[in-house]
């Protein structure tokens, strides 16, 4: 469980929630149970069990550090070393380890014990070498109330927290390769991300639209369920364009992108913004223009990718998936009337100064009042 088993008192709050998130991660596939204790999660699998398709998605669980195909065998030593020999006749190597765990003390003999014995019944049945450092075959026992688990393979999951222990957050996703990766990163901390998605539709035309679903459907794919508000923004930037300074425009449109993901995170109940900023990468992600941006909003701002290159969270997004999507040519609402020489050192008193030419709060309110909300789920045969 990796992280999880840091955690003191809370963690059955934890281990119960990674138990929830795999059981909804393998809906539709062929499992007796999902049963979980302090620091494991045992899968029963049903005689039609998909084990190629269960380990792609538990790949995708946040809070497992890796996991494996394991053989049930008797609390009974010489049923572990038959047990061991037979996996070990199934495949060809020249070196090895074994690997004894007894979560279950009561078990006779210590570890390092089980370990020689088990070791020189492989090596005398296989010839093969005994390597404690870069063996080419490991096999791993752990010992349990009731049975002993075999495997040879762990697979690595993504670590991190499981989705839902950190609350909701609402992240403001424009299309592009950053703000999906900082989606992401955040529910590796265990948040729960509603996605909002501002449009210049009809001064431009769908596509970021478009793009933004897709973009959320494979982000489902990690949380398992998602919303996602698409806001009409045009009109909104229209009015900055013909009232205020042009240098201004690019850091009065993120003031407002706040106020209106705010105004949905509190209806959401969600307790911080996040965005796909990364320090310096482009002229509005200057440090005086983020504070200036940040003062619009009262939640906090989460900016997960803050001190990531473009070359790093390109690579992310590569690895996440992402990033073919987020190349696609569209319409984004950030290239509407950006002005020749963007600010890139603003101050609050100029923004508020800018702002005075604007009703606000009735903008603000002329956006909420049009916005289009889609419902995701992943995968698709799990109960709602």
């Amino acid at each position: 469980m990796g992280e999880i088993t840091l955690k003191k008192r809370n963690r059955p709050f934890f281990v119960r929630q990674l138990g929830r998130n795999i059981r909804r991660a393998l809906q539709g596939i062929a499992v007796r149970d999902v049963e979980w204790g302090p620091n494991r999660i045992l899968i029963a699998p049903a005689p039609d069990f998909d084990w190629p398709e269960a380990s792609e998605r538990l790949r995708r669980v946040f809070g497992l550090r890796n996991f494996s195909l394991c053989q049930v065998l008797p609390w009974d030593v010489d049923a572990i070393r038959e047990g061991v020999l037979r996996m070990a006749a199934e495949r060809s190597f020249e070196s090895f380890r074994i690997s004894v765990q007894r979560s279950d003390k009561r078990f006779p003999g210590t570890s390092q014990e089980l370990e020689r014995s088990i070791g020189a019944a492989v090596k005398a049945a296989s010839g093969a070498r005994v390597d404690l450092s870069h063996p080419e075959a490991t096999f791993h026992v752990e010992i349990m109330p009731g049975g002993a688990y075999l495997h040879s393979e762990r697979i690595e999951g993504p670590g991190g927290l499981p989705v839902g222990v950190s609350g909701r957050v609402v992240s403001l996703l424009s299309g592009g390769i950053d703000s999906p990766v900082a989606a992401w990163r955040t529910m590796s901390r265990g948040c729960q991300v509603t996605f909002v998605h501002f449009q210049s539709f009809p001064y431009l035309d769908a596509s970021s639209r478009d793009k933004a679903i897709a973009l959320v459907g494979l982000l489902t794919r990690w949380q398992y369920k998602s919303r996602l508000h698409v806001v009409s923004f045009g009109d909104v930037q229209h009015q900055i364009v013909a009232s205020c300074p042009p240098p201004l425009r690019v850091v009065l449109y993120r003031r407002f992108m706040l106020r209106i993901a705010e105004a949905i995170a509190g209806r959401e109940g969600a307790e911080a913004l996040v965005t796909g900023e990364s320090l310096g990468q482009v002229s509005s992600q200057t440090l005086s223009n983020m504070a200036t941006i940040d003062r619009a909003a009262t939640l906090p701002v989460l900016r997960p990718l803050v001190g990531r290159d473009k070359e790093q969270i390109i690579e992310e997004a590569r690895a996440l998936g992402t990033y073919e999507t987020s190349i696609e040519p569209d319409q984004d609402c950030c290239t509407l009337f950006v002005p020749r020489n963007p600010a890139t050192h603003s101050t609050v008193a100029e923004a508020e100064e800018a702002e005075r030419a604007l009703d606000v709060a009735a903008l603000v309110e002329q956006a909420l009042a049009n916005v289009e909300t889609l419902e995701f789920s992943w995968p698709e045969t799990a109960e709602p």
